[in-house]
């Protein structure tokens, strides 16, 4: 039912079924300890680990699930070139967990399971890349998935859904991390779970990223030396409609017209690139946070999500397109205020404690 990990130290596991997964979820249910779930396509990067340190101060057992899903890939898309490391990811895991160990670590977890299913063992009746062609149940959420992402990429939050939800009804967990980075999806799989009644709570961590502030992603391996030097073009975009913003709130302003964001940073990718290095972008978005519809002004009582896409284009032969992808939150004043209360209501807790 299992297969230890050959070099692994305990408590480490590999799990390769459903079977086998389920065993060890209802050993821990048994134990009454609390499971994080952290869902990768593996070639895990320091926003992985990150939210897998997260999870580890907050949960007893720590579920790993690597599985680079089809469903969300289009039949042109890089499904077949995904980075697989899945050696190295094992190492980087092993690594944590002694981490997480140590005397002088505070986490309360560990990592205790590896979940790599199979392509058959996750979709029973196949998964070919055509959507027409595909068999069985799917999940979609809309309209979110039909927005911003989804214009370029109408399969995407589909297949992201139906494999979240087979994953949570899988394993079960008490509760599951993302990065803030896919944005987007994080909206989409809370409606989700709220909507299909799913007793799995979402949580959601800063985004982690580079030096020069580019966000990290398992795809950036496919920048080269090259792309890498412009990549963070859409990030100084973002930054610049946020200071932009934050300007215009100390003003005074109560609500800012969307073009005084997005000048700034349509300039800022427009001039993006080289001779040598070209860049388009497709799209850049002042959405709602709940729902992500675009708006022309922003309340500043409830804030923003500001959000791009830019397509790095191949500088040589051999290369592929990179879909560089990143957003920042324009916190509202009514969740800053929220947010402050919450703070302080876990300190009242911790004094009376």
């Amino acid at each position: 039912m299992t297969t230890p990990l050959l070099t692994t130290k305990p408590p480490l596991t590999l799990y390769t079924s459903i079977a086998s997964i389920r065993q060890w979820r209802r050993e821990q249910a048994n134990q009454r300890n609390s499971v994080a779930m952290i869902p990768t396509m593996g070639a895990l990067h320091a926003g992985h680990i990150s939210l897998i340190r997260s999870a580890a101060r907050t949960h007893d057992s720590l579920v790993i699930s690597i599985f680079v899903n089809p469903s969300q890939f289009a039949p042109h898309e890089d499904l077949s070139r995904y980075p697989r490391t899945l050696t190295t990811d094992i190492k980087q895991l092993e690594a944590l967990n002694t981490e997480l160990s140590s005397p002088t670590s505070s986490s309360r977890g560990r990592i205790q399971a590896l979940f790599v299913p199979s392509v058959p063992e996750m979709y029973p009746s196949g998964i070919p890349l055509q959507q027409e062609l595909q068999k069985g149940a799917f999940v979609t959420v809309t309209p979110l998935s039909s927005r911003l992402e989804g214009i370029t990429r109408p399969h995407f939050f589909r297949g992201v859904a139906t494999v979240c939800m087979k994953l949570f009804n899988i394993v079960q967990p008490d509760e599951v991390y993302f990065g803030q980075k896919d944005v987007q999806q994080t909206v989409v799989l809370k409606w989700m779970v709220s909507d299909l009644h799913v007793p799995t709570k979402i949580r959601v961590e800063d985004t982690i990223r580079e030096e020069d502030g580019l966000a990290m992603s398992s795809r950036n391996a496919y920048l080269g030396e090259k792309r890498r030097g412009f990549a963070t073009c859409l990030y100084k975009a973002l930054k610049a409609a946020e200071e932009a913003y934050l300007r215009e709130v100390a003003k005074g302003a109560t609500v800012i017209p969307k073009r005084i964001l997005t000048e700034p940073a349509e300039k800022i990718l427009k001039e993006a690139g080289s001779d040598e290095v070209k860049t388009e972008t497709e799209y850049f978005s002042i959405a709602s946070p709940k729902e992500l519809e675009e708006l022309e002004q922003v309340d500043v009582n409830v804030g923003a999500v500001i959000s791009g896409a830019v397509r790095m284009l191949p500088t040589q032969e051999g290369e592929g397109p990179v879909r560089i992808i990143d957003n920042i939150i324009l916190k509202g004043k009514e969740e800053a205020a929220t947010q402050e209360e919450r703070t302080a209501q876990s300190l009242r807790t911790v004094v009376d404690v």
